[in-house]
């Protein structure tokens, strides 16, 4: 398929890249306007459910998503075997490794799959929250335990051709590139870590080798656990998650799911608003991966909280 494509004419070059503009506008114009509207809603906001995309194919556990042109592109880990946990910590995990598979699914506007790329590599298998910086999809893909080791890769949304960027001593869920900064900015699990990796003129990560302890910045917020990151510019990031709260230990769980704007520089989150969404099944939407883009109104946002049979559920909302 690939040398295919480097077959085409040039007039097919030119239309690819036409597809691609958009994204690049988003990410280069409308990241502000995003902001600016997100800060106006509150717990009273109104979002309308306006569609709904059925995916056609097995999901698996959706983590990552971002939409380019027609496009969705979707990171999901495949568990084949589940992780176990340990009696007492082990070398410095509290569980094993597991099995899994980590994907990057190209999806089209009816939810059918057209590509299914295969990301990670030996127990290095869960692909995590994604971002577009208008050339290449971000994906970081990590052991499934806290505490372990990550891949992050770039990949081409045309050929679907992955790219090591660099490697990690740490778990990262969630990677966004910062092109104002020339960082590459992540999650740890769990989102408790703030990680900022410096680009050289070369594009090569310069800090790499320096130890979480040194390099990790604390997240004070607690509200939510991040699921998956959007870059703004101006130095913010929007992430989307959830926790799960119980009122007795052996009681049911109930999700709330919410949207932080985190200030990249200082690590603190500079406007929160929870999103009152659930399932018919009563998942949060933004359980797993969103992506929000604007419209002529206000915003529109797309959630896929499902595993396995998984739906994009479309909203719009108006700010204030």
């Amino acid at each position: 398929m690939f040398e295919s494509l480097s077959k085409l004419p040039t007039i097919m070059t030119t239309l690819m890249m036409v597809v691609i503009s958009p994204a690049l506008a988003q990410t280069a114009d409308t990241g502000r306007t995003i902001s600016e509207t997100i800060k106006t809603l509150d717990r009273g906001t109104v979002w309308k459910r306006v569609g709904q995309i059925p995916l056609s194919f097995p999901t698996f556990h959706p983590q990552g998503m971002v939409k380019i042109g027609d496009f969705f592109y979707i990171t999901s880990v495949e568990i084949t075997t589940p992780t176990k946990k340990y009696d007492k910590p082990q070398d410095g995990y509290d569980r094993d490794t597991g099995k899994g598979v980590g994907h990057l699914f190209k999806v089209d506007s009816k939810g059918n799959l057209v590509e299914d790329v295969i990301l990670g590599e030996g127990s290095i298998y869960h692909p995590g929250g994604i971002d577009f910086d208008g050339d290449a999809i971000f994906v970081p893909v990590a052991e499934y335990r806290p505490n372990s080791a990550s891949i992050i890769y770039k990949v081409d949304p045309q050929t679907m051709r992955p790219r090591e960027v660099f490697r990690y001593h740490d778990h990262l869920g969630g990677v966004i590139h910062d092109r104002e900064k020339r960082t590459l900015n992540a999650v740890s699990w769990g989102s408790r870590r703030f990680y900022a990796f410096t680009l050289g003129d070369n594009g090569q990560v310069t800090n790499a080798g320096v130890d979480p302890g040194q390099l990790a910045k604390l997240n004070p917020s607690h509200y939510i656990d991040y699921q998956d990151c959007k870059y703004l510019g101006h130095s913010e990031m929007l992430c989307g998650g959830l926790t799960n709260y119980q009122i007795k230990k052996d009681g049911p769980k109930f999700a709330l799911g919410g949207l932080e704007i985190v200030n990249l520089a200082s690590g603190l989150p500079v406007y929160q608003i929870p999103v009152q969404l659930w399932t018919q099944s009563g998942l949060a939407m933004t359980q797993n991966p969103f992506w929000i883009e604007t419209t002529d109104n206000g915003l529109m946002a797309y959630f896929a909280p499902e595993d396995d049979q998984s739906t994009i559920y479309i909203y719009e909302v108006q700010g204030k």
